[in-house]
């Protein structure tokens, strides 16, 4: 061949090898990654320590650099979590309220919208305004009975109401971002997160195992507080009068107001407090159920003290704990100490979340747990958690938090979570420190209390720390939480499937084993019906699911079982658009065209129907993308972008492939007798 006619060429063989090589290119890490993850799974599984370390030393970073460019397998594929996640908007909608103004109907509304809104998907400040309107408005209230108005030139409930599902709105959309970020943190870098609906996220994690770290990791809200922790006699008085608010509500009861000995009647707290317990003054009355069998005695006992039979009580007393006595009705000023065993909790959280319980409580006060049971009284088989009464407004926030580490006490060696403050949050927490020095302050998680440091000095710097963590992995679950921020409002787990990764392999074989058959279906028939011509468009379609698969993994996108499916059925779009192309040269060839203007006009007649067929399925994928979810936009996105390759492939990689072997003399005949064939012209 001529050079000139060689140089003439060149296009064409860039046209053949530019894309194939390209997408094998792109497609290299997923190989790569591929490779080494068997390799180091290989180790894994001998146990050798040693040449796992040499290996992450050798390859960690090259395998961690070809996962990120790898294509990415969905959760069908790789195994994983599929969450649904709803947000409490009801929640949010209680907390934008005043707290001064929240009475009992007001809660009313609250509780009908909620359990209106677990059997709807309506949006729920639509059910909240209904039931408002049923139930509330004819009592003479309104919105702004409730809501904070800000401008008062501006006073209105379709501001309200504007401001509320402003509020709403916002709350989902950083409930998906926080999410993200957690689940990033976490190492979940194909994490797919979408909003289905108005409250909800649906989360696709493929690859998670530890489904109970990860439950914990997207329901905790991470609101962190530092509260002053008021465990004075003005709590011990309210529990007390608790006590006999619920006595009085009892009716046809009429036992008598005096206790048996405060430790015998309830659960008693081990001899391992820091401090000697002895007994209150109480021990030597008169027992009033004298007599009485141990389970009559406990029945009674809880009739007479229906709440602080739930607990024990000490009073901290030169450092040793004293047993209180409620019968005597005589709290001394000072600090007490409170403990509940695992088994009363319910009970316990029941009482007190009551409006009309809460009533007899501060207003300024709250009473929180212990985030775990008290470590030492645990390891000798007791579950017993901490109660603390807590100032309600925080003196800090985690909003001043930049920075938490998980690390170790070099003193206890715990696992503790060491946090950096901002400067505004520094120089706040130092005030706070240096006016409550001797005093306790609580840092409270999601309304769980995980230390009570007493302040020893003030505190400079912005440093503070969170102990009270059982494992080195919950400490880092802590930490991903404080750093991606906490979530407006609470979310919760409505829906949860587990892929195991055997049924992933599974899925994976059967679709290669389909796309495979497929191929070699397709294979058998171009080449048996087309001869030389099927070959080429074999080829084409060979290029074809190389670039389909590496525009996946170009634009970070994720194959599914749907999305070998959508392959599958791309291939045969393709191998389409190629029959009736040739069928047009065919026709060509038949009328005694040569072989040069039998191509041209093969190609010339059949691009109109080509379009038209890809066109409308490509209408068709974009209408299932936009209305579909999940695995149906995994089918829809494959493929489009199959349609767009099909084209490329059979109208310009396959006429190229065709160009170049006329210019080689090399005649293909389509699957008709060489009769039919007139020698190309050039």
């Amino acid at each position: 061949m001529p050079p000139k006619r060689l140089r003439q060429l060149w296009g064409k063989w860039a046209l053949l090898i530019l894309p194939l090589g390209l997408g094998l290119y792109i497609l290299y890490p997923t190989y790569r990654a591929w490779t080494l993850e068997n390799r180091k799974a290989a180790l894994q599984a001998s146990g050798d320590s040693v040449q796992l370390a040499e290996f992450d030393q050798l390859y960690g970073a090259a395998l961690q650099n070809a996962k990120q460019n790898a294509l990415k397998l969905g959760l069908d594929l790789r195994g994983g979590m599929y969450v649904t996640l709803e947000v409490d908007v009801v929640k949010l909608l209680e907390e934008a309220a005043e707290r001064e103004a929240i009475d009992d109907l007001f809660r009313q509304v609250l509780e009908a919208t909620r359990q209106e809104a677990e059997r709807s998907d309506e949006p729920v400040l639509s059910i909240f305004l209904r039931h408002f309107d049923r139930i509330a408005r004819p009592q003479g209230r309104s919105l702004i009975s409730y809501y904070d108005v800000g401008d008062l030139r501006e006073i209105s409930e379709e501001k309200i109401l504007e401001r509320l599902q402003r509020n709403i709105d916002d709350a989902i959309n950083q409930a998906q971002e926080v999410i993200r970020q957690r689940v990033d943190k976490y190492g979940v870098a194909e994490a797919n997160i979408q909003k289905q609906g108005t409250r909800r996220l649906v989360l696709e994690l493929p690859g998670v195992t530890n489904e109970a770290e990860m439950r914990q990791l997207l329901q905790t809200t991470a609101r962190l507080e530092f509260k002053l922790v008021r465990n004075n006699e003005e709590a011990v008085r309210a529990f007390s009068a608790i006590d006999q608010y619920l006595k009085r509500q009892r009716s046809g009861q009429s036992h008598s107001l005096t206790p048996p000995d405060t430790l015998q009647a309830q659960p008693a707290a081990p001899d391992t407090l820091q401090s000697d317990t002895v007994r209150s003054t109480s021990d030597t009355t008169t027992d009033p159920y004298a007599g009485l069998s141990d389970e009559e005695r406990q029945r009674r006992f809880k009739e007479d003290f229906p709440f602080t039979s739930l607990f024990v009580t000490y009073y901290i007393q030169n450092e040793r704990f004293v047993p209180v006595d409620y019968r005597r009705g005589e709290f001394p000023e000072g600090e007490y100490f409170f403990q509940i065993p695992k088994a009363n909790l319910a009970e316990f959280e029941t009482i007190l979340a009551r409006p009309d319980v809460q009533r007899l409580i501060p207003a300024e006060y709250e009473v929180a747990l212990s985030a775990k049971p008290d470590e030492r009284l645990q390891r000798q088989g007791y579950e017993i958690y901490t109660l603390y009464v807590l100032k309600r407004e925080p003196e800090l926030t985690g909003d001043v938090i930049t920075d938490a580490r998980a690390t170790f006490d070099p003193t206890t060696h715990a696992p503790i979570v060491l946090m950096d403050m901002n400067t505004e949050g520094a120089e706040r927490w130092a005030r706070i420190t240096g006016a409550n020095v001797g005093k306790k302050i609580a840092i409270v998680l999601d309304g769980r209390v995980y230390s009570a440091p007493v302040v020893q000095t003030k505190i400079t710097g912005g440093r503070s720390q969170i102990t009270g963590m059982s494992s080195v992995q919950e400490a880092h679950l802590l930490e991903i939480v404080l750093k991606a921020g906490a979530l407006k409002a609470p979310v919760k787990i409505i829906e949860e499937r587990i892929v195991g990764p055997s049924l992933g392999e599974d899925s994976i074989r059967r679709g290669l084993l389909a796309s495979v058959v497929a191929f070699l279906l397709v294979v058998l028939f171009m080449v048996g019906y087309y001869t030389a011509g099927g070959a080429v468009a074999v080829f084409a379609l060979l290029v074809n699911v190389v670039l389909i698969l590496a525009l996946l993994s170009a634009f970070k996108g994720t194959l599914t079982l749907p999305g070998i499916a959508g392959i599958i059925l791309t291939m045969g779009m393709a191998v389409d658009a190629n029959i009736l192309i040739f069928e047009r040269i065919r026709e060509e060839l038949r009328r005694g065209r040569s072989l040069r203007t039998a191509v041209d006009e093969g190609h010339k007649r059949a691009l109109s129907a080509i379009l038209d067929s890809n066109i409308t399925t490509f209408i068709t994928g974009l209408i299932l993308y936009f209305f579909g979810t999940g695995p149906i936009q995994g089918f829809a996105i494959t493929l489009m972008i199959g349609i767009l390759t099909t084209l490329f492939t059979a109208l310009i990689v396959a006429r190229a492939f065709i160009e170049i072997l006329m210019a080689y003399d090399i005649h293909l005949t389509y699957g008709l007798p060489r009769k039919w064939l007139v020698a190309p012209t050039s």
